[in-house]
């Protein structure tokens, strides 16, 4: 997924280079949208997501045990 974002933007980068200016907000738009898209996977994908073990949603019961 990476490598779409990235291509987005180099493609972003050469229309604006070669003066297709709308054809590269276009393309920079396409990059952001796909950044975003991303980030939101990553954080929120069960499998494939971000651990993040100081940030606990879960109840847990903790007993002492004597």
């Amino acid at each position: 997924m990476m490598v779409a974002v990235f291509t987005a933007m180099v493609l972003a980068f050469i229309c604006g280079w070669l003066g297709r200016d709308r054809l590269a907000v276009f393309f920079f738009a396409a990059c952001l949208v796909l950044a975003a898209g991303l980030f939101l996977f990553e954080i929120y994908s069960p499998e494939h997501g971000f651990r993040m073990p100081w940030i606990q949603t879960d109840f847990e019961s903790t007993q002492v045990c004597a």
